[in-house]
Formats: structure tokens, sequence, C-alpha cells
């Protein structure tokens, strides 16, 4: 098995950018989730609320990340605010302190979601554990939904295309890391692998929403609400419909596009789907 692809989302929910390599930081890759919109209470919105996030493009360039949209002006955000000014934000049942991308940011985002928003920023000095009933003390992650990385396999991905009448790509999952040469839904099982130098620890099987069902192409949801429908008839656990594999890195890195992937450990009652 090979490492084929790596992609971080630098903004939540908007689209990916593709890497050839990427160092591996406790908190998952970096420029991953680093920022996020929240309404003016605070809490997090995403793209299952407002699709059109999901056509936002993204690219780091030097020390700053520009932002595009069609018919918009192109928005620049520094990687290191000068005088950060911080607001209390929520992200599920997380409650913490980011900072405020500023007037700028906050003007652009709300006119292309029209809808009053503010942008803020996990700076490094910033920390957010994960879930104390898969992770560790001491795990981190960014503004991810609950996790460092997420990682699937180009098998589930052919397989579910397989079921559906019209096929999607993968970007429609948003993953960090696709995984070639393993049978579909293999990665159900993997508790614990390497990829490269870098070892990692497989938490919790990744339930779905309805984001998979959005076009990031034209920031609109499926009419037939697929593929999240036929994946409802076969990937259906407790808690939810299953497509992924939620991952906590173990070492620290860089992982390569072609990097050879090895399972350490397999834990097949991991996979509970029907």
């Amino acid at each position: 098995m090979k490492l084929a692809s790596i992609h971080i989302y630098p903004v939540k929910s908007t689209r990916a950018i593709d890497l050839p390599a990427s160092e591996v930081l406790p908190r998952g890759l970096p420029g991953d989730r680093r920022w996020m919109l929240v309404e003016e209470n605070g809490r997090f919105l995403t793209a299952r609320q407002h699709p059109r996030l999901a056509m936002v493009e993204t690219a780091f360039d030097g020390d700053v990340l520009r932002v595009r949209a069609p018919d918009m002006p192109e928005l620049t955000l520094p990687l290191q605010p000068s005088s950060p000014r911080m607001r209390r934000v929520q992200i599920w049942n997380d409650s913490l302190e980011a900072v405020l991308a500023g007037p700028a940011a906050d003007a652009w985002f709300s006119r292309w979601l029209n809808k009053p928003v503010q942008l803020v920023q996990m700076t490094d000095d910033i920390h957010r554990g994960v879930d104390p009933d898969y992770g560790q003390s001491g795990d981190e992650v960014s503004f991810a939904d609950g996790f460092p990385l997420l990682l699937i396999g180009e098998g589930s991905l052919a397989d579910l295309n397989a079921r559906l009448a019209s096929p999607v790509p993968m970007r429609r999952f948003r993953p960090n890391v696709v995984i070639a040469g393993s049978e579909p839904y293999a990665e159900d099982t993997w508790t614990r692998l390497r990829i490269g130098e870098v070892e990692f620890e497989g938490v919790k099987n990744c339930s779905r929403c309805v984001f998979t069902t959005i076009d990031p192409d034209t920031g609109t949801k499926s009419p037939d609400g697929e593929p999240l429908r036929t994946l409802q008839t076969y990937r259906l656990g407790e808690g939810g419909i299953y497509f992924g594999q939620n991952l906590i890195p173990r070492s620290s890195g860089t992982i390569r596009v072609g990097d050879e992937v090895e399972i350490l450990e397999v834990r097949p009652e991991r996979a509970k789907v029907r």
C-alpha cells in the first residue's frame, strides 16, 4: 500500500490544497483547519449550513494565505497576526479563545455568505484537546471536527462509486491522507499504522454528515441526497454512517506521496457497520 495523496483545508469547510509532502505535527498537518468562521454569538459554522463556503479556495504564499471565490476580490490573511485580538468561540462541545482575523476578513466572508460572520484563527499557542474517550492526555486537534487527520482508502471510494448512479470524487469526503492499494473499508480496522516515517493511531471510524452531499464546484447540495443515502444502506453503525478512519499522530516526521503504508495493528471488531 502507498500514500496516494495529501490534503489540507486551511479555512474550515473550504476547498483542499493538495500537497506532495507534509510535516506531521501533534495537532495534524501544518496549515490544516487553522481558521474557522463563527456566528456573532461565537458558535462555529460550516458548509453544512452554508454550502457556498465549500467553493472558497485558499493558497499559501509566503507569509500570507490568499483567499479567493467567484466574483470576489482576493483576500489576504497574515499567517502571524501582528496584534492579535481574541474572542471566545464554540466548536461542537469545546469552548476556547481564538484570534480574530480582523474586519476585512469578516466583511469578505460576510459578503460571500450574505450573513454576518467573523473569521478566527488558531495560532500555535492555542490548544484544543481531542475527545478524551478516544485520545490520550496531551492529544490535541486544530479546528477539525474531532481529530488531527482523516484517512480514506481509494478502494473504499471505488466500492461506493460502484453502487452510485453518478460517481463522486474523493474530495466530497475531505480526507487528509488517501491510501492506494487497500481493500474496500480495510481502514475500518486499522488501529496502528505507519506512513513513511510517521506512526499513527487509528482511534475512531469517521461518521459522515450532510457535508458529503455538497458539490464543491457549485456550492449546492445533491437533490437526491447522494452519496449519503447509499452509504446509509450498508455503512450504518451505532452512532452514525461511517466512511474513513480518524488518526492521531504517535510520532513526528514528514510524509510524502508515494510513501509505503504499513499496518502495525488490526482490530477487526472496530468495524461494526452493515
